[in-house]
């Protein structure tokens, strides 16, 4: 499954809608998805949200679409 994850590149700072970032991810759950950013990254996640059908064709057209790998 393909998961897009909202995230501030910090922890130690508040959360600010203008600096979140998303990044997207293959997984085979939201947890396992939450654990490989946590384990990888310092990242401050926001959300996880699952991408299937017609959402996930509309992401995959963007040209910034790239599965992160770690």
């Amino acid at each position: 499954m393909i998961y897009k994850v909202f995230y501030q590149e910090t922890k130690d700072r508040n959360p600010k809608i203008e600096q979140t970032r998303a990044l997207h991810l293959e997984a085979d759950s939201e947890v396992t998805a939450r654990q490989l950013i946590e384990d990888h990254t310092p990242y401050n996640i926001e959300y996880i949200q699952l991408l299937e059908g017609n959402h996930l064709a509309y992401e995959q057209e963007n040209a910034d679409f790239k599965l992160m790998e770690f």
